[in-house]
């Protein structure tokens, strides 16, 4: 027994280690930012995304401008349409086929989507449409990018996305948790290790922000972008490692 209990102490000890490194160590080495360190010019071209975290997800909440508009069009034949007035943002998420699907709330949750979340599952994106939302609330982390790397990220939300011969997102007939959402196949194949968080810190370093090295969990994913980004500036795009 008491090999056990020191085998088991040793193991969440090492656990705790590696999540703390993946925290402190940024990704990539070296920072992929440019900026000038100062106030953000009043007539550059800024644009703020949203990190929506709950206790084990997060999103990304793009603008609904024009531009995010006509990005995610192909929504509307699918019956979301993100230029439906009142839409403030166009939120994306990835995540695992069966648990994401099959677990709108914890009180749906059961052994079977639970096990191929922890082992392997195909994955699938998770679009909605929401107003407004509060910079300030504590789930709601903001990033300002420029014109480059807010188009970069969009470019890499597109890519995660399934598609047909005919380079059409794949909608998933019949599947959605209310009027306001719907689920695509998507790339890539989903594990708790590699999972929804892990996604967006890889979405966010192709538009130029230092995450942690890995962020299994929400609260870590933000605390490596509280670390390693100075707030309210500017964030230039500099390819580098990802």
């Amino acid at each position: 027994m008491r090999k056990t209990l020191l085998a088991v102490s040793c193991l969440l000890g090492l656990i705790i280690i590696a999540l703390g490194l993946g925290v402190l160590i940024p990704r990539p080495l070296s920072s992929a930012l440019a900026t000038d360190g100062g106030p953000v010019p009043a007539d550059s071209d800024v644009r703020t995304v949203f990190v929506l975290s709950s206790p084990i997800h997060t999103d990304i909440a793009f603008p609904a401008d024009p531009d995010v508009i006509r990005h995610f069009a192909f929504m509307a034949g699918d019956g979301l349409d993100p230029a439906w007035p009142g839409v403030g943002h166009v939120i994306a998420g990835w995540g695992g086929r069966s648990f994401y699907i099959e677990t709108p709330t914890w009180a749906d949750l059961k052994p079977g989507p639970l096990f191929k979340a922890l082992t392997v599952d195909g994955s699938v994106m998770h679009m909605s449409l929401a107003g407004s939302i509060d910079p300030t609330h504590p789930q709601v982390h903001a990033l300002s990018l420029d014109r480059s790397a807010f188009e970069r990220l969009l470019d890499a939300v597109s890519e995660s996305f399934a598609r047909d011969a005919d380079g059409a997102p794949v909608v998933i007939a019949g599947v959605r948790y209310g009027p306001n959402d719907l689920f695509y196949e998507a790339d890539g194949w989903f594990n708790a290790l590699a999972g929804c968080n892990v996604w967006t810190g890889r979405m966010l370093r192709e538009a130029g922000i230092t995450t942690g090295l890995w962020t299994p969990l929400p609260g870590l994913l933000t605390a490596s972008l509280a670390l390693h980004n100075e707030p309210g500036e500017a964030l230039d795009y500099v390819p580098g490692d990802r």
